[in-house]
């Protein structure tokens, strides 16, 4: 009997279906959720409409780009697209190599439970809302009824105010913003260092290598390709700005580097029903962070190293 290709592939599939039936949700997720809304982007070249669907309505002037010239006509929106860029870049600055130093001082500690439990309590403010966080920030850091500044005043030291000064304001949120992502992350670096294999470590000691030589020699070189792609999705997200996190921590006295495009956004978008305008910001944003993401990765690629594909 001639076992054709066809019979090949039917075989293959009735072996595995159930595998591939498992995937008829998260496709469907994509389709629904990421694909079909992709269909909206045009009312960023338009005029906006709540009675027609977006091949209906208008074009927008100045060749369908009048909301794109809106915006960077917009004060408020150049200050958001400069404090976005701005935290974006100090959370990168100090938050990117925090979970790696993390990671690296956790492999090394020699009691296996006490390792375990500290594992687990870096990891729990990952589990917190900003929400929460926000309110702890408040009992802690308020300028006078915050636990912090109670304790300065009784040493004798003036109140810090962490966060009602925008230069105050922008390290704590960069520190709270470590606090909370910093454990988790190690959870990929941690997971790198085990695939690094124990003989060179093993050949390290025999040579007499000290534990900063292995880590500087051995460690930092298993994690660097980790260490890449991470760096490049981070770079992907440069322009890009969660909204909880500045929102729950920001207030008026601080709003002037508080302020970031995904606050923009909801402050005219949603609450000021300029849907043109703020699609148009959207659109804008992830077309920056796309190219940043290619250009990390060529980056990567010219370096020798493999990147994200």
């Amino acid at each position: 009997m001639v076992i054709t290709k066809n019979s090949q592939s039917f075989r293959y599939m009735k072996r595995y279906w159930i595998l591939y039936a498992m995937l008829v949700l998260p496709i469907a997720f994509f389709l629904v959720f990421r694909y079909i809304p992709m269909a909206y982007i045009q009312i960023a070249f338009k005029n906006y409409s709540i009675v027609k669907s977006p091949s209906e309505m208008d074009w927008a002037g100045n060749n369908g780009f009048e909301y794109f010239i809106k915006a960077f006509s917009n004060r408020d929106f150049l200050y958001s697209l400069r404090n976005t860029i701005g935290l974006n870049f100090l959370d990168l600055l100090f938050g990117f190599p925090a979970p790696i130093i993390l990671a690296i001082l956790l492999n090394e500690l020699a009691f296996k439970r006490f390792k375990r439990f500290t594992q687990t309590i870096v990891y729990m403010p990952h589990f917190l809302s900003w929400i929460i966080i926000s309110g702890m920030a408040l009992q802690l850091f308020a300028p006078t009824t915050g636990l912090i500044n109670i304790v300065l005043n009784k040493m004798g030291f003036a109140s810090i105010p962490f966060l009602n000064e925008p230069s105050y304001w922008v390290v704590t949120y960069i520190l709270l913003g470590i606090w909370q992502s910093c454990g988790w992350n190690t959870i990929i670096y941690l997971a790198a260092i085990t695939g690094i294999n124990p003989e060179l470590y093993e050949a390290s000691s025999v040579d007499g290598a000290s534990r900063l030589r292995n880590i500087w020699h051995i460690t930092l070189p298993g994690l660097r390709p980790t260490i890449i792609v991470m760096l490049i999705l981070s770079l992907g997200r440069i322009l890009g700005s969660e909204f909880d996190r500045p929102y729950a921590l920001s207030n008026k006295l601080v709003s002037e580097v508080s302020n970031v495009i995904s606050i923009f956004v909801y402050n005219n978008g949603i609450r000021g029903l300029q849907f043109s305008l703020t699609t148009a910001v959207g659109l804008f944003q992830s077309v920056v962070c796309v190219i940043f993401l290619f250009a990390a990765n060529a980056l990567a690629k010219k370096f020798g190293e493999r990147g994200i594909w």
